[in-house]
């Protein structure tokens, strides 16, 4: 799947309106509607609306007359998220001539039909990161014989096409299916065919000097150490080095793969490819072959509303990001601390394990690259002012993502595994989208939570967990996850996160240590993950969640001077007592 704007002209469209919703027969407007504009593809799009209309029915109403599905469509309004799809427009502060940016996620395959001279047809569909070398070698495998690998030669208006170019290139004037003709020791001509989308979102103006995207002491934070690669690389046209706390630490072994062989794919000359999934940069980095995916690059000047965002969102004014707690420039150190903290059933991080942690999070590290096939709207040089400094993520073979099908399929011992992840970590921004399916040696189905840009904020306002919803959230946990539960220590993990580099700001610890309490005293009263995550997340945007209730009552009790632990003690005192009219 992947995120993507809609190719609209750049003009103001109709209004998208519901005949006599918003206005009385003789057409005058009702007391309560007001005009907003929804911004997408470079299109301004008048929309009358309701005050009292709820998100989703506002989605709903983009699908009547675009066409656009309601799971495809991310809302954004003044920086922030419109996540929460049973809140109201007027809950969001959204007034008469506001500008609601509309994201959307569309496939990201472009379907190939190949017709033979004998008139045999072969169809299949090509991630659009892929290159035409590939499509040859699709186009041999499907053949079986009927064409081989040597005979294939594509042209696409009137130019033949080398093996290295990408698809995305080729369809990047008109985004269309391709259709491919084949003769042996003849030319092929690709025609294109039906419109489909590319991706786009129009920004506000705002001052590009306006914030600082991530502070000095920070760039240089929460790594694993290692030693840097020579600068001579720079001759190459691209950089590649793990950024360094303590060079006298050595590198993970899994960590250590993961670059070598992210390096060897640049070093053959294999680009980064641009993911148009997210509301960020994120870039495909391929291995040495071309033909397989190795790590995904997140540099940390293009997060959503950094100042060199691809998408198009506007810059942050105040720092804060998408979802509140967190701060932009600040995504990729909690990408890594994710997998930091996601520590190995009954172990720690060994430096000679490959062993993924108890959630599956992809090993992560913080790197610095330097490659033109980055974001850099400024221009571009060969020079190391221009390398990106961001995380550096496995990528994780799969099936698809949760999203792409019913959650009743789903193990409820994997659904709990990320259950405990998501509370513990406070994560802001799980969706069935950032939960990738795959399937082990056995067939049996594999979840593996990614995207934790918006884990360990400074607040509990935001939580939300899709899983909340689905049937294994309703199940207790068994003694094995209770085990690992027991295990898990707040203050241990802070201190490994200060020893990767990452001092930890003190409000994103106290909502570390709460979330942990909150995970641990709800396991031992054998509360589901329906209930423990309830208690996190809130019902309405403006109706506080229990947990907030819970610190509120304790920031009110504890005297002023007040040590942490002697403001983590009254928390626990009062959430005790909540607890306790839960537990049967």
């Amino acid at each position: 799947m992947s995120m993507a704007s809609v190719a609209l002209s750049p003009v103001l469209e109709e209004s998208l309106n519901f005949p006599g919703n918003f206005a009385h027969r003789y057409g005058k407007p009702m007391s309560d509607s007001i005009l907003i504009f929804l911004s997408v593809g470079g299109s301004v799009i008048p929309m009358r609306v309701m005050e009292s209309d709820s998100i989703a029915s506002v989605k709903l109403r983009i699908q009547s007359y675009k066409g656009f599905f309601v799971k495809k469509q991310k809302l954004v309004y003044e920086g922030r998220e419109l996540a929460r799809s049973n809140s109201r427009i007027k809950d969001y502060g959204l007034a008469d001539g506001n500008i609601l940016h509309l994201v959307l996620r569309l496939s990201d395959l472009q379907a190939i039909t190949v017709t033979t001279v004998c008139g045999k047809v072969f169809e299949f569909h090509v991630e659009r990161g892929r290159n035409v070398g590939y499509v040859k070698q699709e186009i041999a495998r499907k053949g079986k014989g009927f064409v081989d690998l040597k005979d294939q030669e594509l042209i696409c208006d009137g130019e033949e096409l080398e093996d290295q170019r990408l698809i995305t290139d080729i369809c990047k004037s008109n985004d269309a299916v391709i259709h491919l003709l084949v003769r042996k020791s003849a030319k092929v001509r690709a025609k294109p065919i039906q419109k489909d989308f590319e991706v786009s979102i129009e920004a506000t103006n705002v001052n590009e000097k306006g914030f600082d995207v991530v502070g000095e002491k920070q760039l240089g934070t929460l790594l694993f150490g290692c030693q840097a690669r020579e600068r001579k690389l720079l001759q190459n046209d691209f950089l590649l080095e793990p950024l360094i706390v303590y060079s006298g630490i050595p590198l993970p072994i899994v960590i250590e793969k993961l670059i070598r062989s992210t390096f060897d794919g640049l070093e053959r000359g294999h680009e980064p490819i641009p993911s148009s999934e997210g509301s960020g940069g994120a870039y495909f980095m391929q291995d040495s072959s071309g033909q397989n995916y190795i790590s995904v690059f997140k540099p940390i000047d293009e997060e959503p509303m950094a100042v060199n965002n691809p998408r198009g969102l506007p810059l942050t004014i105040d720092g804060e990001g998408l979802k509140k707690g967190t701060r932009v420039g600040e995504g990729a150190l909690r990408e890594v601390a994710a997998y930091i903290l996601d520590h190995p059933m009954g172990a720690s991080y060994s430096l000679d394990d490959e062993e993924l942690g108890f959630a599956g999070v992809p090993p992560t590290i913080m790197v610095r690259c330097l490659h033109k096939g980055f974001n850099h709207p400024n221009g571009y040089e060969n020079d190391l002012k221009h390398a990106k400094i961001g995380s550096l993520q496995m990528f994780m073979k799969n099936i698809g993502s949760c999203e792409d099908m019913g959650p009743r399929a789903f193990p409820v011992d994997e659904v709990h595994k990320i259950s405990v992840l998501d509370i513990r970590l406070a994560n802001t921004d799980r969706h069935a989208g950032n939960i990738l399916v795959s399937k082990d040696e056995e067939g049996q189905i594999k979840l593996i939570p990614i995207d934790h840009g918006y884990c360990l904020p400074d607040s509990f306002e935001d939580c939300t967990f899709d899983w909340l919803y689905w049937p294994q959230a309703h199940q207790p946990y068994s003694t094995e996850t209770i085990n690992y539960i027991h295990s898990l220590d707040a203050e241990k993990d802070i201190e490994l996160l200060k020893f990767h580099g990452w001092d930890i700001p003190p409000e994103c610890a106290t909502i570390l240590r709460i979330s942990t309490m909150l995970l641990k005293k709800g396991a031992e009263r054998g509360l589901t993950p329906f209930a423990i995550g309830s208690i996190m997340c809130r019902k309405t945007l403006k109706q506080e969640s229990v947990i907030e209730q819970i610190v509120q009552e304790a920031q009110e009790a504890v005297l002023p001077g007040t040590s942490e632990d002697g403001f983590v003690d009254t928390v626990a005192s009062i959430m005790d007592r909540h607890l306790d009219d839960l537990t049967p």
